[in-house]
């Protein structure tokens, strides 16, 4: 068995997961990844998708010509490849959309975003794929602040504050992005065989759960927009987090819309949701650091870092 720590969650699991840095058991499993049967369908069902049915505490996903995964009561993943493909690209899935759902099946808020420590907290970047989520953590990374996780992050609340668990995944970075910051000595294996995009070793990674101090959308700066962090209204902010929701479909469809109407306005009010607008391109990423440095600076991160 592989064992893993994935948003504070000890993981077991019968085959290696890509991206993700494996870790001594320590404890018995939370949750338990076994290739086994699953159905083609889900008796019972009801609620449906074009891909997936949930009957009370099971949820089939369905990956059309990869993988069929059935999880149960956010405990396990029961796996079964389509005939042909190989075992690599079905795992994929696995520690993506498949503990994605997994963390919705325990009540978590899971937002599509990677994240880094700037002193004992947790700062958020978020946007779709492709918004440049880990080429800025991976850029702060080589600035010296360590990555807590990569492409989403599971959301708990503690003591009316929320919390990031880190999920010990690496940067997933295409080949261009690992160029311009100058990171090819770790770089690992390809995310994908048919993709430039590959798995690079953060420099440093977080082990410990961290509070949130603050979140950050992703946007290009296209007119009428103007580069720079601003902060939206209340309305907008809620919004940020709904939007970002890991598979945002699903919140309705799991009953969690109170839940992440919760954690929005916890979020704006212990921490704060701003709107990160900048031109793209690799030349632009120092100054959009220095910017973020700056806020950290003004909102009293780096005094709380010193």
């Amino acid at each position: 068995m592989f064992h893993y720590c994935v948003s504070g969650l000890r993981v077991a699991s019968d085959v290696a997961l890509p991206g993700l840095i494996g870790q001594a058991a320590a404890g018995a499993p939370e949750v338990t990844i076994v290739r086994g049967d699953v159905p083609a369908t889900l008796d019972g069902a009801t609620e449906l998708g074009p891909n997936w049915r949930i009957a009370g505490e099971t949820f089939l996903m369905t990956v059309p010509g990869v993988i069929r995964m059935l999880l149960t009561a956010g405990r396990e993943i029961r796996y079964a490849p389509d005939d042909g493909v190989a075992i690599e690209e079905a795992a994929i899935f696995i520690s993506g959309t498949g503990f994605g759902i997994l963390l919705h099946q325990r009540g978590r808020v899971v937002l599509h975003a990677s994240a880094v420590r700037v002193g004992n907290e947790a700062v958020l970047f978020c946007g779709a794929s492709g918004a440049g989520k880990s080429t800025l953590a991976a850029a702060l990374g080589e600035r010296g602040y360590d990555l807590v996780t990569d492409d989403f992050c599971g959301v708990a609340m503690r003591d009316g504050r929320p919390w990031i668990e880190p999920d010990a995944r690496q940067h997933k970075l295409w080949q261009q992005a690992i160029e311009a910051l100058d990171v090819t000595e770790r770089r690992a294996d390809a995310v994908r065989t048919q993709l430039q995009k590959y798995y690079v070793e953060p420099r440093g990674a977080v082990a410990a759960p961290l509070p949130v101090a603050a979140i950050y959308q992703l946007r290009e700066a296209r007119p009428p927009l103007e580069p720079g962090i601003t902060l939206p209204n209340i309305v907008d902010a809620a919004l940020i987090v709904r939007r970002n929701a890991y598979r945002p479909q699903l919140v309705q469809r799991m009953g969690q819309r109170g839940l992440y109407f919760q954690h929005a306005a916890a979020l704006a009010q212990t921490a704060g949701i701003f709107f990160l607008t900048r031109r793209l391109g690799f030349q632009r990423m120092p100054e959009v650091i220095d910017w973020l440095e700056a806020d950290w600076a003004e909102r009293g991160l780096l005094e709380r870092a010193a």
